[in-house]
């Protein structure tokens, strides 16, 4: 593409916007939605309603200076057997209001570092489990980990409770962005841990997170990482942006701002980990996700998915699950109901002392959700999904009930982002890499730029 060109559809479209794993995002959560608002929707799950289930694990061996996610270094192993005391107790407490109803479909463990927990520990948690909720016999198990801190007993432990899926985080090969990063990971422990998981855990299938927009990362570096990853054949390849928002996450004022690469720098090495991912023959998947043809993941997403089928995005990103209601077990973990969505007590501390209220559900905040934020969810689902909407044939209404979206959009399809034939909107693939912006014509809440920075940038 021209430089010329390229810088103003950057200048024009690679805004701060939400990454659009729920609508109304996350910012929008207000206290006085919370517990009993959470308990009623988990009364309302009907028996046999699949339900998907996460646990979030707050805590890491080492903390990267990129992190985002709610975690810090605890090296206490009495601390973290606490802290599985404390899920045990939350489990116990949500199912005694669902009394045997729901179906999981999917488990998934994330953080922070899952296996931070003593296995003893994770242990007794998969039991309380198990005992608490019914599986369906399909149900995907999934776990991510940090391939520095796997400890000995993990795989044994992942193949009893029979997990299916595992995430690496790698974000990055090469010494000098490793180090500027705080993170040191030879390509070694990558290797070792992706063959202890298919080898002794007997997972079917592993992910691999790499990262774009870090410090010191050049197209060149970039590329050799994601051709060195592919070479070890992960069934499923994320690759983030780095959201650099020092003002949300103190600990990312440890990264040298001027180290990192500018806007139009970001954008060419995204596209270079394209173009190497995909001659390695996976398919692109939704915005940010590859995938091996074989993968279901692959099978079901956007344009190449089968007929039948819906990819869908939620907060732990792309997924097949298409349970109706997750819910979110641990410190700041987050639910999804058709009602609404809610938030856990953010801290530890926060969230023991909620546990220790009577029989309370650890919530600390969040919405309910109008008949006008389905629709608008369902839509910008779609887009990040599938590239594409109809709006009448999804939503059953037309361009009138979203506002100015239809003028929103013309400088979108003057510059070839997207093409649109009645109420159908198509993403092009030049615009795939803008498909946040897209979809952000479609939300009701974005700030005025008055109210400050919420979001990281769209590209």
């Amino acid at each position: 593409m021209d430089e010329s060109r390229l810088d103003v559809l950057l200048a024009r479209y690679g805004g701060a916007v939400p990454r659009y794993t729920s609508y109304p995002p996350a910012t929008r959560f207000d206290p006085d939605t919370g517990a009993a608002q959470s308990a009623g929707w988990l009364d309302a799950v009907a028996a046999e309603t699949p339900i998907s289930l996460y646990l979030h694990v707050p805590f890491c061996h080492e903390m990267c200076s990129f992190c985002g996610c709610n975690t810090s270094v605890v090296n206490s192993s009495s601390v973290r057997a606490a802290y599985g005391a404390l899920l045990i107790e939350e489990i116990s407490r949500v199912a005694g209001r669902l009394h045997g109803r729901g179906r999981v479909t999917a488990l998934h463990w994330g953080g922070g570092t899952p296996t931070a927990l003593p296995p003893s520990t994770f242990a007794r948690v998969m039991r309380e489990i198990e005992r608490q909720f019914t599986f369906m016999p399909d149900a995907e198990r999934a776990i991510e980990l940090d391939p520095r801190h796997l400890p000995d007993d993990y795989p044994a432990l992942l193949k009893t409770y029979r997990f299916t899926r595992a995430s690496v985080g790698v974000q990055d090969l090469d010494p000098v962005v490793q180090q500027a990063c705080g993170r040191l990971q030879p390509e070694v422990l990558t290797a070792t841990c992706l063959a202890r998981l298919r080898s002794e855990a007997g997972v079917a299938s592993v992910n691999v997170d790499l990262m774009y927009g870090l410090p010191h990362q050049t197209m060149a570096s970039v590329g050799a990482t994601a051709r060195r990853i592919a070479h070890y054949e992960p069934d499923r390849i994320a690759v983030f942006g780095y959201a650099h928002v020092p003002w949300k996450v103190r600990r990312q004022t440890l990264i040298d701002g001027q180290a990192l690469p500018g806007t139009r720098a970001r954008f060419e090495q995204r596209a270079e980990i394209d173009d190497v991912l995909r001659g390695a023959g996976y398919v692109a998947v939704g915005l940010d996700h590859y995938a091996r043809p074989s993968d279901h993941l692959a099978r079901t997403g956007g344009q190449t998915g089968a007929p039948g089928t819906r990819l869908h995005r939620n907060f732990q990103g792309y997924t097949t699950d298409d349970a109706p209601v997750l819910i979110g077990l641990g410190a700041s973990a987050i639910s999804l109901f058709p009602e609404g969505i809610v938030q856990n007590a953010a801290t530890t501390q926060a969230y023991a002392r909620a546990l220790g209220r009577d029989a309370a559900l650890p919530v600390q905040h969040g919405l309910a959700r109008t008949e006008d934020d389905h629709r608008r969810w369902t839509v910008i689902e779609r887009l990040m999904c599938d590239l594409a909407v109809d709006l009448r044939a999804t939503t059953g209404v037309g361009w009138g009930a979203f506002g100015g979206a239809r003028a929103r959009l013309a400088g979108f399809e003057r510059d070839g982002l997207v093409t649109i034939h009645d109420t159908h909107v198509q993403v092009t693939e030049l615009g795939r890499p803008f498909l946040r912006a897209v979809a952000a014509v479609f939300d009701a809440t974005l700030p005025a730029a008055t109210e400050g920075p919420r979001h990281a940038v769209a590209v």
